[in-house]
């Protein structure tokens, strides 16, 4: 009963460092140094002065925290869209692992004739501590800007640059693989838009599963289910497996395939590729090549964490985040 008082009083009047320091037994400074992450404080004084800021209900204030530091703890975003399911997921991701460690997200969109240029001073202006530029925007990247710490997701290597990637070619060739151990003699691609960095490895990845094998003319779409939809009215009468370069578009082909009176798996088998959530329910329910959206958010603000707040070992590097095949119902043995 005593806590919950003490809980009430918190929200009706605003605790401060004094607070936890007398009700920890500490110094104002050590309270301080707890609040910024400071390694100067022995364990058990860590503990007791979280404690007493969960029991007080003491919460961090922004603005004065950066008075202090320097630094805002938020993050920057820069994506080209949020319309697709792939960049939707990533922020989702990032925005989670950036709160279990106290930072805050912004996100810049670009809009019509802005560019990375434009979004990065618009992230300077709102004092980011770094950013994290996603998919399809990282194409526009060439350098990182001066005094912002960066971060690129899905990105070809480039010097100087901090990349987290899905292993987007080793995925395709799985996929592929997989369609070709059940017998069909090779595999046609519904491919993403041209300039994606993703859409090239996903090809990458196909053609170099193909290797030896007659490889056909891909077909392209730009994501969305209907562009798929459109596409596989020109696949070949005789196909009989098709690798889409994502979830949405092989659901846009489904539907087509079905439309022309072409059954999956019966006599054309699909092969998607991030593994949506819906795409266990697809009719039939899509095998998919799963991207871990959650690794990558991690693996990328835990970088640019890492390099805000000059961690050592935080220098350029590239990662990449393993795939995983699932194996539903949309594929099976070719027609004999």
């Amino acid at each position: 009963m005593e806590t919950d008082r003490t809980a009430q009083d918190a929200r009706r009047t605003r605790v401060s460092m004094a607070d936890v320091a007398a009700a920890a037994g500490v110094s104002g400074q050590t309270v301080s140094r707890v609040v910024n992450g400071s390694p100067r404080v022995d364990p058990a004084t860590r503990l007791a002065v979280e404690q007493a800021m969960a029991r007080l209900g003491y919460r961090m204030h922004r603005a004065a925290r950066a008075l202090r530091t320097g630094r805002t703890h938020t993050i920057g975003v820069v994506v080209s869209t949020l319309a697709t399911v792939g960049n939707f997921r990533m922020l989702q991701a990032l925005t989670d692992a950036a709160a279990t460690r106290d930072y805050a997200v912004t996100v810049v969109t670009l809009g019509a004739g802005a560019t990375v240029a434009d979004a990065f001073e618009r992230l300077r202006d709102q004092g980011v501590d770094g950013a994290v530029v996603l998919n399809e925007a990282t194409a526009a990247v060439t350098d990182a800007p001066t005094g912002l710490e960066l971060v690129v997701v899905d990105a070809p290597p480039e010097a100087g640059l901090r990349i987290v990637q899905s292993d987007h070619a080793g995925g395709a060739r799985a996929a592929v693989e997989h369609l070709l151990a059940l017998g069909h003699r090779t595999v046609h691609h519904l491919a993403g838009p041209v300039g994606s960095f993703a859409a090239a490895e996903r090809e990458r990845g196909w053609r170099e599963a193909l290797a030896g094998r007659e490889v056909p003319e891909p077909l392209r779409g730009d994501w969305a289910a209907a562009s798929g939809h459109r596409a596989v009215a020109a696949l070949d009468a005789d196909a009989t497996a098709l690798f889409a370069a994502n979830d949405q578009m092989a659901l846009g082909a489904l539907r087509g395939l079905a439309g022309s009176g072409r059954d999956v798996p019966g006599r054309v088998s699909v092969v998607g590729f991030d593994d949506v959530a819906d795409a266990a329910d697809y009719r039939p329910p899509l095998t998919t090549v799963r991207q871990d959206f959650d690794a990558l958010g991690e693996h990328a603000v835990a970088a640019l964490v890492a390099a805000i707040e000059g961690a050592a070992g935080a220098a350029s590097r590239a990662e990449s985040v393993p795939t995983t095949l699932v194996v539903r119902e949309s594929t099976a043995v070719p027609p004999a």
